[in-house]
């Protein structure tokens, strides 16, 4: 007789299963409480692949594609059913990398065979062709030199490199049909679960895949080209190939050769070029600029790149003021109720809109303004004397969550307004085919500054991300375009400068919070990278704003 084991299901409902059950098998029991295919299992808060079987009395929850956690394991299964339907159209000898996130999915490239967008249609073909096939994602523990050997026989050396830095004496590798690839994460039960996607194609051997994400998990929607991102993105890939700087690997062979300070003045270079070169603009431009306004998604290092921007212009002759929109909050009396019945600070309305475009209007008429300073203690705008006139060569520089929403600044003509878009675009890749979202980045960057100035814990700030993506989603995603410029704020050395402040904290998740999966996953991506110290990160870094040591004070 089979030993029967107790799983307890969201806490609450105690059931009993064979020793060895898979989690598909527990799964299919309560697929009354999901609304798409369960493609996880959360077992004592760690999550396992569907594969994986049941050996001990534990709590069990699941993910679909609708969660964060489903949905990243959704789109990297989609990913191996691309590579394979790559393989089976072109043939081994040509490689497709994922290269970076746009707009709900991932921008990939083809190496090694020409791209149209006949041949796009036919790869999309073949993946529903796989997904009909409904072939199992099949989980296999190997030795890493085993694994190194295999790779190497395919000339896969993007892998052979990142393995060689990883201590692990065993990895796992995924297996459709006959092919074999490394991925870190979890994978779908059988490519028949990933049966919504769509492929765009772009220009130069390159396409992009999107997919159903948290926010529309019914069904993919179609893509919405940014092409000022895009070109971002390209150059500071270009760039970055260049250097030789491609995959994480790449990275730690700089460190581990002790030359990285030569990479981080290269980094810093590129970043100021970027604020060089939007001070020119302005300089040259036949609009009379008298309005710098700055935003982009959290933790992009909007303070410091104001900061500077504001020394470039200065070099240029002109006047640079500041303006800050929080002191145009509305009085917490009056501020609109979010969906709690809480104060909304995220919307728009929160703000004075009447009061700013105003203050506006009379700065730029020549007039003196007084200007109000928020009490953040007592809820309410004051005025303390804080009086500002502009002359011929002043410039205003505002940076904020709404900066670039036009209802903000309506009295203001275009001529009179150049607006940046600001985010650290990361072109760096683990290899060729785990990708780095832009908003681990910015995750990272986020935890380890609300651990020094406000005093969270990593536990915190994973909490709250939500909460601050869906504020980006609805305050500043959809204005990326509407900008004169885009500047990136990734330096290619950063994850190791910042590898050393977040791991600390992100070990200090206990494994019994609901944020421990997250945490844990960060973990083992930064495990890819070498530790960089911080001693040659300059006082003027952008990077600064988030790991202490900036010579520009808030």
């Amino acid at each position: 007789m089979n030993k029967k084991i107790k799983v307890t299901f969201r806490g609450s409902e105690v059931f009993e299963f064979d020793e060895g059950t898979t989690y598909k098998d527990i799964a299919d029991n309560f697929k009354s409480y999901f609304n798409y295919d369960i493609l996880a299992a959360k077992v004592d808060n760690n999550i396992v692949d569907l594969s994986d079987t049941l050996k001990k009395k534990c709590n069990i929850d699941f993910f679909d594609r609708s969660s964060s956690i489903g949905n990243a394991v959704y789109a990297r299964s989609a990913r191996f059913i691309l590579i394979l339907a790559v393989r089976n159209i072109l043939g081994n000898d040509v490689e497709v990398i994922t290269e970076h996130s746009m707009d709900r999915g991932v921008y990939c490239s083809i190496h090694g065979a020409e791209l149209t967008k006949d041949i796009v249609k036919k790869i999309s073909k073949e993946m529903k062709e796989i997904v009909k096939e409904k072939y199992l994602y099949t989980k296999l523990s190997v030795s890493r030199i085993d694994a190194i050997r295999y790779f190497k026989k395919l000339k896969q050396n993007d892998k052979v490199n990142l393995l060689k830095y990883i201590s692990n004496t065993y990895i796992n590798l995924y297996r459709i049909n006959d092919l074999y690839d490394y991925f870190h994460g979890k994978m779908a039960y059988s490519t028949g679960q990933i049966n919504e996607f769509k492929l765009t194609y772009i220009k130069d051997n390159g396409f992009v895949m999107s997919l159903p994400d948290t926010t529309n998990p019914e069904c993919t929607l179609d893509y919405t080209h940014y092409d000022k991102v895009f070109d971002k993105f390209y150059d500071y890939t270009e760039w970055g190939r260049l250097l030789g700087i491609d995959h994480a690997s790449d990275l730690n062979r700089v460190v581990s050769q002790a030359k990285i300070g030569e990479y981080v003045n290269l980094a810093e270079a590129y970043y100021d070029a970027q604020l060089a070169k939007i001070a020119d603009e302005i300089y040259n431009s036949d609009r009379k600029i008298k309005l710098v306004l700055l935003a982009g998604p959290s933790s992009s290092g909007k303070t410091t790149t104001s900061k500077k921007l504001s020394i470039y212009l200065r070099s240029k002759g002109f006047v640079t003021h500041a303006i800050e929109l929080d002191n145009y909050f509305t009085d917490l009396d009056k501020r609109p109720l979010d969906e709690n019945g809480k104060p909304d600070f995220e919307s728009v309305r929160a703000l004075d809109i009447n009061l700013f475009n105003k203050q506006l209007s009379q700065l730029l008429e020549g007039k003196k303004v007084n200007l109000p300073t928020f009490n953040f203690v007592l809820g309410k705008r004051e005025y303390k004397g804080n009086t500002l006139q502009l002359g011929e060569k002043d410039i205003i520089i505002v940076e904020g969550l709404h900066a670039l929403n036009d209802e903000l600044t309506l009295s203001i003509s275009k001529d009179q307004k150049y607006k940046i878009y600001i985010s650290p675009l990361t072109y760096l890749n683990v290899d060729n085919h785990n990708h780095i979202h832009t908003s681990d980045i910015r995750k990272l960057r986020r935890i380890v500054r609300d651990s020094k100035t406000r005093g969270y814990g990593a536990r915190d700030t994973l909490r709250m991300w939500p909460t601050i993506k869906a504020g980006e989603r609805e305050n500043i995603f959809k204005f990326q375009n509407d900008v004169d410029i885009v500047v990136n704020s990734s330096l290619l050395y950063e994850i190791g400068v910042l590898k050393t402040y977040v791991e600390p904290l992100l070990f200090n998740v206990n494994e019994d919070d609901p944020e421990y999966p997250e945490a844990l996953r960060l973990i083992n991506f930064l495990r890819n990278f070498l530790p960089i110290p911080s001693d040659d990160v300059p006082p003027d870094s952008v990077l600064r704003e988030f790991i202490g040591g900036s010579c520009f004070k808030n």
